[in-house]
């Protein structure tokens, strides 16, 4: 009977080498994910700050609309809506222009109404927005 013995390696250096392999793979994906997770919440930050400040200029319109209604000579303001300053104005006669611009300091946005006043009613002929 014949028995080949084969000779024992010691591989205690090539689990180190796979260790290590894994480890530099296991870092690179979580620098990645912590890297598009940042992008992201930066990305996601702006947008709500400018939705913010598009709400905040549509408030300077409502706000201008409601003054109008009580004081037909009224002619703009400056509001602060949390951290945007809102600064409206009322120009023309019949129609008027009502312009309200608000600014965060990141952004700005304005929206600009269109409206009549005759006979005690208010009518909003147009309503636009830009950026």
């Amino acid at each position: 009977m014949y028995i080949n013995f084969k000779p024992i390696i010691n591989q205690a250096g090539q689990t180190l080498v796979t260790l290590l392999v894994f480890s530099v793979v296991a870092l690179a994906v979580t620098t990645t994910a912590i890297s598009v997770t940042i992008n992201t919440s930066h990305a996601t930050q702006a947008v709500e700050n400018r939705v913010y400040v598009q709400h905040a200029a549509q408030s300077g319109i409502e706000n201008a609309l409601l003054r109008m209604l009580r004081n037909p000579s009224y002619v703009g303001e400056t509001l602060s809506v949390d951290d945007a300053l809102v600064v409206t104005t009322v120009t023309g006669s019949d129609p008027y222009t009502i312009t309200a611009t608000a600014n965060n300091g990141l952004f700005s946005h304005t929206q600009e109404a269109q409206v009549t006043y005759t006979n005690n009613i208010l009518t909003i002929s147009s309503w636009t927005s830009s950026f």
